[in-house]
């Protein structure tokens, strides 16, 4: 029994909490995102009609590591505006940003309350095109901890590079979604 349990445990749909027991996980609900529309989560979630929060992991102005240097096309020593922060829809964790944007684009990350692109609208640096790498990986104890699933779950890696309609850089996120509730959707067309 303690094997089955466990392993219904490491597949996220039993939970256990220290000093209360085990619990059966409500499941979750599936959502299909279209991989054709440039969209924040904010704007995502609204059009399903679920209210979004964020809870902030890091946000502030750092050095520019050598990779956000060598894609935002920055001189090293150069800093960014960084933002990670827990993303949750409907008061479930949904997913994990980790963005980071020249100084120029985004003087003040403390200004992004919910919607990142909402606040760059406003400052007219929205990005019009982007591009995104799917990647099916297993979660670490840590992004398993923020997103409530079993250590080792499949999650989905998200990098995406945004671009304004210039074709500057504007921004560079890596996400981590839960796999066991997104499904993202490509309308396909034959090349002639």
């Amino acid at each position: 029994v303690r094997k089955a349990i466990q392993e219904l445990v490491r597949e996220g749909l039993i939970e256990q909490r220290q000093g209360s027991g085990s619990f059966v996980r409500e499941p979750i609900k599936r959502m299909e995102q279209s991989l054709s529309h440039l969209t924040s989560f904010t704007e995502d979630m609204a059009s399903r009609g679920l209210d979004t929060t964020s809870r902030w992991l890091e946000r502030g102005i750092f050095l520019a590591t050598p990779d956000e240097v060598a894609t935002l096309n920055l001189r090293e020593g150069e800093q960014v505006s960084r933002i990670y922060r827990l993303r949750e829809a409907g008061g479930r964790p949904m997913a994990l940003e980790r963005a980071a944007l020249p100084l120029d684009i985004l003087p003040n990350p403390l200004e992004v309350k919910t919607s990142l692109y909402s606040v760059l609208e406003r400052m007219g640096n929205r990005p019009t095109t982007a591009i995104q790498k799917i990647s099916a990986i297993n979660s670490d104890v840590r992004e398993a901890d923020l997103l409530g699933i079993a250590e080792g779950a499949a999650i989905l890696s998200i990098e995406r590079k945004s671009f304004l309609k210039s074709g500057r850089i504007a921004e560079l996120t890596r996400s981590r979604y839960r796999g066991d509730a997104y499904d993202f959707v490509a309308e396909l067309r034959l090349q002639k």
